[in-house]
């Protein structure tokens, strides 16, 4: 499952405002949770295109 931009601007008020040096967007994030949640894989298993999982799993859990 994919979020396009458009679908992501609807939603984007329900995410904290993103400061100081932040190299992965909510976006992404968002597209990375979503594809632990259908693919049903561990956080460790999450393609390169998503950034590190350690990363994105951090964000989630804020």
């Amino acid at each position: 499952m994919h979020i396009t931009e458009g679908q992501f601007r609807r939603i984007e008020g329900c995410f904290p405002t993103q400061r100081g040096n932040v190299k992965i967007s909510n976006l992404t994030v968002l597209d990375a949770i979503l594809y632990v949640a259908e693919n049903g894989c561990k956080w460790r298993s999450l393609p390169k295109r998503f950034g590190r999982w350690h990363t994105i799993y951090t964000r989630m859990n804020r």
